[in-house]
């Protein structure tokens, strides 16, 4: 009979990151997923956004999130007309309702801007967003 503590935890090296689907110029590397070690209600990664750059408008119908600026600095718009400005920076956190319109931009026009992206799903489902006119 096994006892329900023999299930083990896992590492997943720098080098074994599962690439995500982009989202404008911003890029997202999952350490943490479904796919690479089998989780059932949570999901987390390293989002980069490289200088004067952004990603596109969107929102995740399937699940919330918590972002933690790591590097850089920006604004994270959100709204359904993206109207809200949150100025951002190294140190942040962020919370993303479910549903909830958003874009990060990279105010920095020489470092790159570091997301850790946490979510209790394991597989997201984003859908693009064009604001309302």
């Amino acid at each position: 009979m096994s006892s329900k503590h023999e299930v083990l935890c896992q590492i997943v090296k720098a080098d074994s990151l599962e690439v995500e689907i982009s989202s404008g110029s911003m890029t997202r590397l999952a350490g943490v997923s479904k796919g690479l070690v089998g989780a059932e209600g949570i999901h987390l990664a390293v989002a980069n956004i490289p200088p004067s750059c952004a990603s596109s408008p969107h929102h995740h119908v399937n699940c919330e999130s918590a972002i933690y600026v790591s590097k850089g600095k920006g604004r994270f718009l959100t709204g359904p007309k993206l109207e809200h400005t949150l100025e951002i920076q190294a140190g942040d956190f962020l919370y993303v309702p479910q549903n909830s319109v958003h874009q990060p931009i990279n105010d920095s026009l020489s470092e790159d801007m570091e997301l850790i992206v946490a979510r209790n799903t394991p597989v997201e489902i984003v859908e693009e967003y064009k604001p309302e006119s």
